[in-house]
């Protein structure tokens, strides 16, 4: 029986005090597990696939391009052909719970990588050798072919039950995703109307508080000359009437409302008045 060495804890005294120390002690080792090694295999051989198809499909769509345009981009607009299905492969690994997510981006796949052969055929048929472009073409389409078949061998079968569950599942997580923006929103919005109101203060109120005196309640108040009107409304009236000046907006609003409002009062509702 194959071992191999692995440390444990155990508990060795000295001077009466106990602690757990790390010793070597020799384990039976595991099995080999042939499945994951034979996977892990098959995975790397599509890697190399895809790339050996990535590589020949940019070098022969870059080729045909470039013959109106220049190489760079040519090459560059070359392969996203292989990019398109890579990623819709992509997605549909992804979406593998759910049938009908994944239906889309296969769909989508199997057009990119139809649109990716085409071009590689015409590749061929351009440059005189049309059984190198159907080679090079069915060089795209056995990357996909071997990277789907990895791809469903990895992806657990579900009886329906069970992805109906997922599914719900997936849509709670999604609700609560979508309600993050929305709850930022709302607090943004929250904000910006405890500020406005926080700036303005309450419409019957008089924020001015100048002409009076709260060190003596038995004092005799100072004369003032009060109108029909608040500081703000008498900010708001010579504002609609045209004046604009400060000078004579607080002459105007001390003749009417206050005759001691202050100036720097007067100065911020001609700003939230603006």
């Amino acid at each position: 029986m194959k071992t191999r060495p692995t440390e444990q804890l155990v508990p060795h005294t000295v001077d009466g005090k106990t602690r757990m120390v790390p010793v070597k002690v020799d384990t039976p080792a595991p099995p080999r597990d042939w499945d994951r090694i034979v996977l892990n295999g098959v995975t790397t051989i599509a890697a190399i696939v895809l790339t050996a198809s990535v590589v020949w499909s940019t070098a022969s769509i870059g080729d045909l391009l470039a013959y109106k345009v220049v190489e760079p981009a040519a090459y560059a607009a070359a392969i996203v052909f292989d990019l398109a299905w890579i990623g819709c492969m992509a997605v549909e690994w992804l979406a593998r719970h759910d049938e009908e997510r994944a239906a889309l981006p296969h769909k989508a796949g199997n057009l990119a990588l139809v649109i990716a052969m085409l071009a590689i055929g015409a590749h061929g048929k351009v440059a005189g050798y049309w059984e190198i472009g159907l080679v090079g073409a069915l060089v795209s389409a056995l990357a996909k072919g071997l990277w789907t078949v990895v791809l469903r061998h990895q992806t657990p079968p579900l009886d329906e039950r069970t992805r109906a569950w997922i599914k719900g599942e997936l849509a709670d997580a999604g609700a609560s995703l979508a309600l993050i923006p929305v709850r930022r929103q709302l607090q943004r919005a929250e904000a910006l109307v405890t500020a406005e109101r926080t700036a303005i203060g309450s419409p019957d109120s008089n924020p001015d508080q100048s002409g009076q005196s709260t060190d003596d309640p038995d004092a005799d108040p100072q004369p003032t000359l009060t109108g029909p009107m608040t500081i703000k409304d008498a900010v708001r009236t010579a504002i609609d009437s045209g004046i604009r000046e400060p000078d004579r907006v607080l002459k105007y609003v001390r003749n009417v409302a206050d005759a001691n409002a202050r100036e720097d009062t007067v100065n911020r509702y001609i700003r939230l008045a603006g």
